[in-house]
């Protein structure tokens, strides 16, 4: 006997037993219904995770964006990593690689809602540090690493709310360390970085689009070429802050619009001098916390991303430290 087929009305809502998740029919297929909010505890958290104070640290700490104030315990990870590569979706925070002091291959995540230690997510291909972490709602993409004996040119991806290896995602131009990251739902851009002296610092900007696999693509210049620097983002601004134009610590803040191409644009400036610092970011604030400028400093300062202008004061860290990483549950990503 033949089944008669039912047709699925547009708005239909269904329990899906395989992945556990509400879904919607959206007229064409079914959608995942997103219950989590990235306003969480007053507001949306950003997050700092490991560095150095000169030591390596496994401490993570969290701050509410949208409010000033110093920053509060989060938890442990079970490795001490300093320039570690992280990443995030609206509830689960990636906190990937690192040094040890040797470099590492190790994936780990926190649920950025709660406090704690970090949980196993699996590993990366090779070791890798002082890499860029971005993101779309639901991909993670890696860019850029330095190794022992060298740098690399490599992208990574992986898919935030599984756990598993990340897979190759396609090539930078270079090799290259990158400091500075920051995407919009579609698209990331690479801020600057490292190369092989005696060139160290570029100003070269790529982008990616995260949907798809591929090569990075040339974006513009910066105004000056950098690395240690930062990136945050809303889903427009792509904000790069602080660096190294080696042999000089900067304080410079500048941006980029992420639909279009183009060279950035000045911003305004830090607090201070800062290198090798990290940012999160809201829809309407990014957040800068720690670096070397040079001597290390626990510093933390936000700015408005639909104003330009100097950075105001925001709190500081639980202790003075630089090449940490940051992320957030509302970034421009999301």
């Amino acid at each position: 006997m033949s089944i008669i087929p039912v047709e699925v009305p547009t708005g239909a809502i269904r329990y899906n037993t395989d992945s556990n998740k509400m879904e919607c029919f959206n007229g064409t297929k079914w959608m995942e219904v997103a219950v989590s909010s990235p306003d969480l505890d007053g507001g949306a958290r950003g997050i700092f995770a490991g560095g150095r104070d000169p030591s390596a640290l496994n401490t993570i700490e969290y701050i509410i964006i949208s409010t000033a104030g110093n920053a509060t315990n989060f938890g442990d990870l079970s490795y001490k990593p300093y320039a570690p590569i992280c990443l995030a979706d609206r509830t689960r925070g990636i906190i990937a690689g690192g040094y040890t002091p040797s470099v590492v291959n190790t994936i780990e995540y926190i649920t950025i809602s709660s406090t704690g230690d970090t949980t196993d997510f699996g590993d990366l291909p090779t070791g890798q540090s002082y890499g860029s972490g971005v993101n779309s709602p639901t991909r993670g993409v890696l860019g850029g690493t330095y190794v022992p004996g060298g740098f690399q040119n490599i992208i990574q991806y992986l898919t935030i709310q599984s756990t598993g290896s990340a897979n190759d995602f396609g090539d930078l131009p270079f090799t290259m360390q990158i400091d500075g990251g920051a995407s919009s739902p579609t698209r990331a851009v690479f801020l600057g970085g490292y190369i092989t002296a005696p060139t160290r610092a570029t100003n070269i900007i790529n982008y990616i689009t995260i949907a798809t696999t591929g090569n990075a693509q040339d974006f513009g210049d910066l105004n000056e070429a950098k690395y240690g620097n930062s990136g945050c983002s809303n889903s427009i601004r792509a904000v790069s802050a602080g660096g190294n134009t080696y042999p000089t610590v900067v304080n410079t803040i500048e941006y980029v619009t992420i639909a279009t191409l183009g060279n950035a644009i000045d911003f305004g400036d830090m607090t201070g001098l800062g290198t090798y610092v990290a940012a999160v970011s809201s829809p309407t604030r990014g957040v800068i916390g720690g670096g070397g400028n040079p001597s290390l400093t626990n510093v933390i300062q936000y700015i408005s991303f639909a104003t330009t202008g100097g950075a105001t004061d925001f709190g500081d860290l639980t202790e003075a430290k630089s090449q940490l990483d940051g992320l957030s549950n509302a970034n421009g990503g999301l």
